[in-house]
């Protein structure tokens, strides 16, 4: 590409929170940084989420805090339209100083399980869907949320959204549109717009594409450009589980179905029921769910999504056509047969949610298991403890940690610097006094 002299580029990766981390750089180093890549500390992908050292994980005294390589996923910088200055970005993925998968890097956990279906002649198809509030730009400034003015509302503050309203989208008509614009911009295939149920939430939805690792990428960098966007227009953007408590939460919905080499979907087997092979991946994913949870969970506030009647699974089950399970069969032509994954927040890492997807599949294709029978009607409503998912933070944390499934479908080292995270994270937001109990107990006791 012909390269602006004075254009800057950011060069990043993902860390294990999905937070970005890297360098801003000249355009004069982009021909040298796209055939070598940047050397990194490989304890950044480890960092808990404010950015700090997790000495438990292994990766800073032991090592010498050793350098990693970062190599870009892509040869080809894409644009950041919401700049005020000519700049591009380059996301890039981490490895071992000798050349080898740097196994902690989210996106090296993603490309694990990739090639575990490609030694098995199948191709996975992904689609994500993400949820987000837009917010009054204040928000970002009072750490509190504030719904947003509609730009055309004559001033109208926003205090709830009608679900699929077309009127509400038309209040923020400029932001759609450079919406719309940074995702051509970015090669990204985004799909339909949807008025969520809390004030100021939206859905868009992003196309299927035959690469997991590109449908991470492209979640990635979607993240980063609503939020880039949303301030450009003078609002702030958040993608926080529950940002609003008496709201509805911000959920992470994933579209799955499987190739073989021929291009066939072998979901299909020209029924609505779908093929035994489906039924095996429901079966893993519904057995590893308990373990993947603290991925599909990762934060303190992830777990305020999860309450009945919230449109949220609270258990691991399965269904066609049914949005309280955890697990949908959606209707569809036979041909595009595929599961909807509905656990997962809008706060998780997209690599680290579409792992745990194919992960908990392969699980099941590779032990030939069998579901349970489908739910029908309210899954809210089932009694079955033994499908209840961890409510809490801690306890995700100790069945990821201690999960021998998990450990070999996404790797040793993973699993033990992203528990050594959440476990610092954890001792952490502990050690705070919240505003209730001053407000409860400092005067009454």
């Amino acid at each position: 590409m012909t390269v602006n002299k004075n254009t800057e580029f950011d060069f990043f990766i993902t860390d294990l929170n999905g937070n970005l981390r890297g360098k801003r750089m000249p355009a004069g180093v982009l021909k040298k940084v796209l055939s070598e890549g940047i050397k990194l500390p490989r304890s950044v992908v480890g960092f808990d989420f404010w950015g700090a050292d997790v000495l438990d994980n292994g990766l800073v005294f032991e090592t010498g805090d050793s350098d990693g390589v970062c190599l870009p996923v892509s040869e080809t910088p894409l644009p950041v339209p919401w700049s005020d200055i000519p700049r591009h970005q380059i996301l890039a993925m981490m490895f071992n100083a000798d050349g080898s998968a740097f196994e902690a890097d989210p996106r090296q956990v993603l490309k694990r399980v990739v090639d575990r279906f490609k030694a098995r002649g199948l191709r996975p198809v992904m689609a994500t869907e993400l949820e987000f509030y837009l917010m009054d730009g204040k928000s970002e400034t009072t750490q509190r949320p504030i719904p947003p003015v509609l730009a055309n509302g004559h001033g109208r503050r926003l205090s709830n959204t009608e679900g699929y309203a077309v009127e509400e989208m038309d209040g923020f008509d400029a932001f759609f549109a450079d919406i719309r614009k940074a995702c051509d911009a970015q090669g990204i295939e985004a799909d339909t717009i949807i008025a969520e149920m809390g004030p100021g939430q939206f859905e868009i939805n992003l196309n299927h594409v035959d690469d997991p690792l590109l449908a991470g990428d492209q979640a990635i960098l979607f993240k980063r450009l609503v939020r880039g966007v949303s301030r450009r227009h003078g609002y702030g953007a958040t993608f926080m589980a529950k940002p609003y408590a008496d709201q509805s939460g911000n959920g992470f919905h994933v579209h799955f179905s499987l190739l073989d080499e021929s291009g066939q979907n072998v979901f299909d087997n020209g029924t609505e029921e779908g093929s035994d092979l489906m039924k095996q991946a429901v079966a893993g994913m519904m057995e590893t769910m308990p373990d993947t949870m603290l991925t599909l969970a990762p934060n303190q506030n992830s777990y305020r999504r999860f309450m009945p009647g919230a449109h949220a699974p609270t258990i691991a089950c399965w269904g066609y056509e049914n949005r309280t399970v955890a697990l949908r069969i959606p209707e569809s032509p036979c041909a595009a047969r595929r599961i909807e994954h509905r656990v997962a927040g809008a706060d998780a890492n997209p690599y680290l949610v579409l792992a745990s997807v194919l992960a908990g599949a392969l699980y099941g294709i590779e032990h030939g298991l069998e579901p349970a029978a489908p739910i029908e009607g309210d899954a809210y409503a089932e009694s079955d403890e033994s499908l209840v998912l961890p409510n809490k933070w801690e306890d995700a944390t100790n069945a990821f940690a201690n999960s021998p499934i998990l450990k070999e479908y996404l790797g040793e080292e993973f699993q033990r610097v992203y528990s050594a995270a959440k476990r610092q994270e954890q001792r952490l937001l502990n050690e705070r006094i919240t505003d209730v109990e001053y407000e409860a107990y400092l005067g009454l006791l």
